[in-house]
């Protein structure tokens, strides 16, 4: 069992950054792949960004390539997105997930954390 905890969401103003962190617990941090997505009401969720073992090549939507950077430090068992020149676009519920395969193609997640909201204003 993974237990995942998101921090740093808050409100900022369209072109600022903000970092969000996942803290894992549970199991092997170093073996476990990681991703972001996100979630608007009334809409499926959304992959975002996603990482596997340490070094490897991350994978990001289009609208947030070149803007956000999943990283991992297995030291500290934590997951980061930092995300830059943030858009009005880029505001939901932001959710950290863990699991044994993320690509572009397919993401095998099979812990959740509980999410943490990212108000970006106009």
């Amino acid at each position: 069992q993974v237990q995942l905890v998101e921090d740093g969401g808050g409100l900022v103003q369209a072109g600022d950054s903000l970092t969000l962190s996942c803290a894992a617990s549970g199991r092997t941090f170093s073996t476990l792949a990681m991703a972001w997505f996100r979630q608007v009401p009334g809409k499926d969720r959304e992959f975002v960004a996603g990482i596997n073992r340490s070094n490897s090549r991350p994978f990001y939507i289009d609208s947030v390539q070149g803007r956000f950077t999943i990283s991992r430090d297995d030291a500290k068992n934590t997951a980061y997105l930092q995300m830059n020149s943030l858009k009005p676009d880029d505001t939901a519920v932001y959710v950290c997930a863990a699991g044994t395969l993320v690509t572009m193609a397919s993401k095998y997640m099979d812990y959740w954390g509980q999410g943490i909201l990212v108000t970006v204003a106009s």
